[in-house]
């Protein structure tokens, strides 16, 4: 059986030389000084690991997330940088050993001792080299992985194939590195380079698996597994016969592997499996894929376990998945269907999660993505600036039920498709469809994020002349790429894209459209001015939570426009477009605490009124992609789960916009209606109670009206006439309420015919319960007027403290409970002055200076 032997230890990162270019403790890219004196010229180094996190660990480099240090550091990603270590003494009776990169970022020459392996450019691949005859068996030998900077690589392919239009200044598009090392709207510019996953030694003789991807099937109820194998044999096993043994869960096959062939195919057929769904529509059976490969046929009495060879294992699951585009009335559909059932996506956006992706790990993978299921989140698309994820990311949603929709990394540039970088597109582009295969949430391949889109609208075409820009890559090799080594997945050819030239790439009649002219240039109501057929891009900003902003910002006082804060918003005019934003429903905010928490109610508010208008167009619209679930680090963005990981009042409002079941308000051409949005799997019935309410509590109209919405399916109840609020009404308003199964409390829908600014809230008044048991507060509020969007700001009471709720409208009289953990010191005081409500906010910012007293602001 092939050996392995992890390369992990012994590592050292040797710092520039004192012939770098120096600055008075840098400059923009010079080398600081306690870099270039540092002792011996060399650091300990972690592999997997890259140069920032190396330089953070020996304290030559200060934190980066804080504050602006990210201008400070920007000389790292200027650098050239060497890795090295002494491999092993060979000890192995194998005749082959190979030294197997799995990734190295970005521009690399790989050398052991003095030969030269290898050179590398690209961080989205793995590199292997036979070093058999270079690896002695009585000394160590010394390894060493020289990195070029990437700006260096960047600039020469440049010149090579010259200038392309790109949507930021930074030359990310001629390097195949992941895009936002080099900054973004909501990312820092940190350029990275470094060995970024594991490194070892394999020992092997006769033959090897050299790849494996199982295509999994599912047909008239019964499953198939095709395994194509690609073997690699030593010269004494070319002329051998091979058996390769298929086992998927109890199911066994074995078949024997003729002499001299190197691409072979094993099929298992497993009767009646257990089908794999996306949580809420089924569970998510896996089944163990084991391949081994045996030296000897299938009659050889060598081919028992202890002639063994390789191994390969995976967990699969069954199920099919479908692409709908057929044309309709509509335009043409974008629909996906698991085992064929058509779904409402209710997904999220995925960046890194970290700019300085080795600090990722299988845990925090973890947390992240049992966030955006317990938000509802049902699809994850991974966006193309970033990465093809490790088997980590996806083996948490294979056992959650997440889909998952894959970009090709291409984004917001012009891609040259001559050489050097072709070969390197098609080259990773085949290595990672295979690597993906075996998971079962991978539902889509999607070609780019946006440059179909910009080659219409941004410009670029006259910027071109003629020149290439990657239309080859979306509509020719990706495509052909995954018929050929997975055909059982869609391909896209881009984000947004109509199907075709006949429509434009961002027409929302067909196919995915990005909305993204809302939070530019209009009030996020714009989003009810159409219905696309899949939302796949669409958000608004809010500052991170006030924790997070404590922690990595000195400014004393925070304002919106402190260096800090300026720093950490990295969108163009993006506190201008918050500023814009409040503005068409609120007044000027009073103070900088009232200005985050109105920017937070803004930022919930705008994906509330897309998802719910979209969701009630089912199945015309098929699936809103929130941008975006997380950040890389600390900053003002468009994510629901700011950069240390708290969630802001977004993410609670999504487990209502994405629940099974949601109630809302919406125009129809014959008026307001109640649409019942039913995305279970049971009917959906009862009574919906229709309340025309004065804003003191007092009911001026009522109804009782029978609903019913079939499983996965929109109903809708007319609002009577006489449940209308008076248009232009300050005091009045329209609620809905309709039973939930299993004795939950109703869901609810609220209408106000005016906007914040223009309605007369009442000063705020609640009556605080505070109950502690086992290290877990709740506190309840009983509303004693109308609470408009009442948030409980956790982090406010503790920087480790949480909450299990987000923004809560209360009638008078109504309470509610808030479940807060990790807060030590329960004080009634500290929860009152935590908590904040729109009546607060407008009022204070309408009436400047008038007092606020504990629960009546």
């Amino acid at each position: 059986m092939k050996d392995v032997t992890p390369i992990a230890d012994g590592w050292r990162l040797r710092l520039p030389d004192a012939g770098a270019e120096a600055g008075s403790e840098g400059g923009s890219n010079g080398v600081p000084d306690a870099v270039r004196n540092a002792g011996t010229g060399t650091v300990p180094a972690v592999v997997p690991g890259c140069v920032h996190t190396d330089l953070l660990a020996a304290g030559l480099l200060e934190d980066p997330f804080l504050d602006s240090n990210e201008t400070a550091a920007a000389w790292v990603g200027r650098a050239d940088w060497t890795y090295g270590t002494e491999l092993p003494p060979r000890s192995t009776a194998h005749e082959r050993t190979d030294l197997v990169l799995d990734g190295l970022d970005t521009v690399a020459e790989i050398r052991l001792g003095d030969a030269l392996l290898g050179r590398t450019r690209n961080m989205h691949r793995g590199y292997r080299y036979d070093i058999t005859d270079r690896y002695g068996r009585d000394d160590g030998t010394a390894l060493t992985v020289a990195f070029t900077s990437a700006y260096t690589e960047a600039e020469r392919v440049r010149a090579l194939v010259g200038d392309r239009p790109n949507s930021y200044t930074e030359p990310f598009q001629y390097i195949r590195k992941m895009a936002c090392s080099f900054g973004w709207d909501w990312g820092p510019t940190l350029v990275t380079a470094g060995i970024w996953k594991p490194v070892r030694l394999e020992h092997w003789s006769t033959a090897r698996l050299a790849a494996v991807t199982p295509l999994v099937t599912v047909a008239d109820g019964a499953g198939r597994v095709e395994v194509r194998l690609e073997i690699e044999r030593t010269a004494s096993g070319r002329g051998r016969p091979l058996t390769v043994r298929l086992r998927v869960g109890e199911t066994r096959v074995a078949a024997e592997v003729p002499a001299g062939t190197d691409r072979f195919t094993v099929t298992a057929d497993v009767p009646d499996p257990e089908l794999w769904w996306p949580h809420g529509y089924g569970d998510q059976p896996l089944y163990d894929c084991e391949v081994t490969l045996l030296d000897g046929g299938t009659d050889d009495t060598s081919a028992d376990a202890g002639a063994a060879l390789d191994r390969w294992q995976r967990r699969i699951g069954f199920r099919t998945v479908t692409l709908d585009t057929a044309p309709d009335e509509h335009g043409s559909a974008f629909t996906l269907a698991v085992n064929g059932e058509p779904i409402f996506a209710r997904g999220i956006n995925w960046i890194p999660d970290d700019v300085l992706p080795t600090r990722m790990t299988p845990d925090r993978y973890r947390r992240r993505l049992q966030q955006a299921k317990d938000a509802g989140v049902d699809l994850v698309r991974v966006w193309g600036g970033g990465l093809y994820e490790s088997d980590d990311f996806y083996d948490v949603c294979d056992e959650l039920g997440l889909l998952v929709w894959q970009d090709f990394l291409f984004a917001c540039a012009a891609y040259a498709e001559e050489q050097p970088l072709r070969s390197e597109v098609e080259a990773e582009a085949r290595e990672n469809v295979a690597r993906l295969a075996p998971h079962a949430s991978l539902v889509l391949w999607n070609g780019n994020n946006e440059n179909l889109w910009a080659f219409r609208d941004w410009d670029w075409e006259p910027e071109l002349a003629g020149a290439s820009w990657g239309e080859g890559y979306y509509l020719g090799l990706l495509p052909r790429v995954v018929a050929e080594t997975d055909p059982t997945r869609p391909y896209w050819a881009g984000s947004p894209w109509s199907g075709s030239w006949r429509h434009h790439p961002n027409d929302p009649a067909h196919g995915t459209a990005h909305s993204w002219d809302v939070w530019n240039s209009r009030d996020w109501t714009g989003y009810l001015d159409d219905v696309p057929r899949f939302v796949a891009e669409f958000g608004w900003q809010a500052p991170p939570a006030y924790a997070t902003l404590r922690r990595a910002l000195s400014d004393s006082p925070l304002a919106p426009d402190s260096p800090g804060m300026l720093h950490h918003q990295k969108a163009a005019d993006g506190n201008g477009k918050l500023e814009r934003g409040l503005a068409h429903h609120f007044p000027p905010p009073a103070d900088f605490d009232t200005w985050h928490y109105l920017t937070q109610v803004n930022q919930a508010r705008a994906i509330a009124c897309g998802i719910e208008h979209w969701r009630s167009h089912w199945p015309v619209c098929a699936g809103t992609v929130v941008w975006q679930l997380n950040d890389c680090w600390p900053v003002t963005s468009w994510a629901a789960v700011d950069g240390d990981g708290r969630e802001k009042p977004l993410y609670h409002e999504l487990k209502r916009l994405y629940a099974d079941r949601l109630l809302t308000v919406q125009r129809r051409p014959d008026g307001l209606v109640a649409a019942v949005v039913n995305q279970s799997r049971e009917e959906w019935s009862g009574t919906a109670v229709l309340r025309r309410v004065a804003v003191d509590g007092a009911v001026l109209a009522e109804a009782r009206l029978p609903f019913g919405a079939p499983p996965r399916a929109v109903a809708e109840i007319p609002v009577p006439a006489g449940l209308l609020p008076q248009a232009g009404s300050d005091s009045e308003l329209l609620t809905v309420d309709a039973e939930l199964p299993g004795g939950a409390a109703p869901a609810r829908a609220l209408w106000f015919p005016v906007r914040d600014k223009d309605f007369a809230y009442p000063a705020p008044g609640w009556d605080l319960e505070l109950s502690t048991d086992d290290g877990v507060t709740r506190v309840t509020v009983t509303a004693r007027t109308l609470l408009r969007d009442l948030l409980l700001q956790a982090d406010r009471l503790d920087p480790a403290a949480t909450c299990d709720r987000g923004l809560i409208t209360l009638l008078p009289g109504e309470r509610a409970t808030i479940t807060v953990r990790g807060w030590d010191r329960p004080e009634t005081a500290a929860v009152d002055a935590a908590l904040s409500c729109v009546n607060s906010a407008v009022r204070a910012a309408a009436r400047a200076g008038e007092p606020v007293g504990p629960g009546a602001r």
